[in-house]
């Protein structure tokens, strides 16, 4: 039965380095849960973590969090290899979950968690950040009430001018993938979402590694382009990258062409954090959105309140598998 939280819901924490604690902050700030549990392999982000939140345990590991039968939610901040198994481990234990994205290295994964979810009537969610700004909320909202009219084309790009810190990324068997499952995940969640998760028809992508098109096993991408063709008629065109020469640290941006107008979502100045949000009529356009804005802590914050309000299986849980058989189509598995 689905649990009905009239006190804060008590979470543990699994991987706190940086994007584990920027969620735990953001939850902490928000006063919606507990911060009861922390578990960590490497004992310098457990100490970091535990100054977020003095009041919380330290434990070991997953094992640890799962023998406390006093949480209701599990936030995972691990390498992308883990992903599934551990939200699946924790669902089966009746535990509600929120994921770093990848949920799951694979299409196939990622229906076993969702699977598992559903199993359990658990709440799962994963860590789509950019769906929570400010300018993608009313972008969306804009195509929602048709303001965009019919919507036939999108195009997205995410270029990052450095590559991942952590030596795993680049090992296909531990990520899924390169910067494809890294940054391209953001951007065919973003169109799918704005497009109402219609399905796929056709896939066509061109996948690079240091500048040749990649050819070998275990190998990841550093440059990526895929084009979707969609059951509705609308071609959705992405791009993605690590490393490259940009001219800035990023460029982030995605646009939406519909018949009754466009809207585009960017970022300034080639910031992470930035964005402005437009509407586009013919020649004129209508500022939607500007920085600044904290919105990266959103989703995670967005979970505790739906894990306040009840925590059972959601329907739109079944979305996060549309995204993956996208990414798998693109990566031709």
């Amino acid at each position: 039965m689905t649990k009905h939280h009239a006190r804060r819901p008590r979470l543990g924490f699994l991987g706190t380095g940086w994007i584990g604690r920027h969620r735990m902050e953001a939850i902490h700030r928000s006063g919606e849960a507990e911060i009861t549990a922390i578990a960590d392999r490497s004992p310098e982000n457990a100490r970091q973590a535990a100054k977020i939140a003095p009041e919380a345990i330290l434990v070991d590991s997953l094992d640890d969090l799962l023998s406390m039968k006093k949480l209701d939610g599990i936030v995972i901040a691990t390498p992308s290899a883990c992903h599934s198994s551990q939200a699946i481990q924790a669902l089966d234990a009746g535990f509600s979950v929120f994921c770093q994205k990848p949920l799951a290295r694979t299409a196939e994964e990622t229906g076993q968690v969702i699977d598992a979810a559903r199993k359990a009537d658990r709440l799962l969610s994963v860590d789509f950040s950019y769906r929570y700004t400010d300018g993608f909320q009313k972008i969306n909202s804009l195509a929602k009430s048709g303001g965009l009219g019919d919507i036939y084309a999108a195009d997205l790009v995410f270029h990052n001018a450095y590559g991942p810190d952590k030596p795993w990324f680049y090992d296909a068997a531990l990520s899924g993938g390169g910067c494809l499952m890294d940054l391209g995940i953001h951007l065919i969640d973003l169109a799918l979402w704005v497009l109402d998760f219609p399905r796929l028809k056709a896939v066509s992508s061109s996948i690079y590694a240091g500048g040749t098109r990649l050819n070998g096993p275990g190998m990841v991408e550093d440059y990526a382009v895929a084009s979707l063709g969609l059951e509705n008629g609308s071609i959705v065109r992405i791009a993605c990258s690590w490393n490259l020469p940009a001219g800035q640290d990023a460029v982030i941006e995605s646009t939406f062409f519909g018949t009754k107008g466009g809207a585009r979502f960017s970022n300034i100045n080639g910031s992470f954090y930035d964005f402005t949000a437009e509407r586009f009529t013919g020649t004129s356009r209508e500022t939607l959105s500007v920085p600044p804005e904290d919105w990266g802590g959103r989703a995670s914050v967005a979970w505790v309140q739906q894990l306040r309000n009840g925590g059972g299986f959601s329907p739109a849980t079944e979305n996060l598998l549309f995204t993956a058989a996208a990414l798998d189509a693109a990566y031709g598995r």
